[in-house]
């Protein structure tokens, strides 16, 4: 939300400053910041249908809708910010103009627009520190399941150094009166957001196929399997996301042969609650148990 509002400020500023001035680069930064806009709707609406409850077709329910928007915000970024911004900077390379009315007014907007995008980014490492568990912010977006962070996180990094970008070309043509600086300013800006589609576009996919449960919680479930009574061993483990906040859990567990069918269920029963107590997450628990014939 806080990503959405201030990038629908900052979409109105540019259109207004490219109306006044005609730079390219305010234009590809607006539409650039509409485009943000409308992921950020997006996500929105791919949150709120990822919390329809399961139905007798989709038995698992719609967890994965919301990395089925996030991969069409990639999409997003990538056709309408980045590739229209590198077709407006081959154009205006081509058909240079200086900017000659109301000057300065492309600065004051871009500044404005750097500190707008400052509170969403700042937003967003407020939302995301707690979540990293020491690790980098690159593991972080690699590894993370829930895709709106990553999401946000890349989009305002890209909007900031965008923003300079935008700020160096406009600052260059109003210095040197060449409108060839603003064509390279708006290049630039088009090339970074096509590479931050495509960073999306690979990690949405990963999810999209089905990621497996971190190495942490990996690890908890199988301790939670073995310190079972009942249980002798792990034989195999997989999960599997169904969502970013439920995980699929299947196991073959090794059992004595002797037990009885009634200690059987008990254990089984012991056994699922040791994991949803250890990864609260693991919402679907599948065990398949077998009589223990050694390693």
């Amino acid at each position: 939300m806080a990503a959405l509002g201030a990038n629908l400020g900052i979409a109105a500023t540019k259109f207004a400053a490219f109306a006044l001035t005609a730079s390219s680069s305010m234009l590809a930064e607006a539409i650039h910041s509409v485009a943000d806009s409308a992921n950020q709707v997006l996500l929105l609406i791919g949150g709120k249908r990822a919390q329809r409850g399961a139905t007798a077709q989709h038995p698992f329910g719609y967890g994965r809708e919301r990395y089925i928007y996030a991969f069409v915000v990639s999409v997003v970024l990538f056709a309408v910010g980045g590739l229209f911004a590198v077709y407006e900077g081959v154009h205006k390379l081509a058909h240079p103009e200086p900017i000659t009315a109301w000057k300065w007014v492309p600065v004051a907007v871009l500044v404005v627009a750097i500190v707008l995008e400052s509170f969403s980014f700042r937003t967003a490492i407020r939302e995301t520190r707690p979540l990293l568990g020491g690790a980098s912010w690159v593991a972080f977006i690699r590894r993370a399941r829930a895709p709106e962070l990553p999401v946000v996180l890349l989009e305002d990094f890209a909007a900031l150094i965008g923003l300079v970008l935008a700020l160096f070309g406009v600052g260059l043509t109003l210095l040197t009166g060449s409108g060839h600086w603003d064509g390279v300013g708006t290049l630039a800006i088009g090339a970074l957001l096509v590479v931050v589609a495509v960073v999306l576009a690979v990690e949405t996919k990963s999810l999209l196929l089905g990621e497996s449960a971190t190495a942490g919680q990996v690890a908890a479930i199988e301790q939670a399997i073995s310190g079972t009574d009942g249980v002798s061993r792990l034989i195999h483990l997989r999960t599997l996301h169904l969502g970013p906040d439920e995980l699929l859990v299947a196991a073959k567990i090794a059992v004595p042969g002797q037990d009885s069918a009634a200690r059987l269920a008990d254990a089984i029963n012991a056994t699922e609650e040791r994991i949803r107590r250890a990864v609260p997450i693991a919402r679907v628990i599948y065990l398949e148990p077998d009589i223990d014939r050694g390693a």
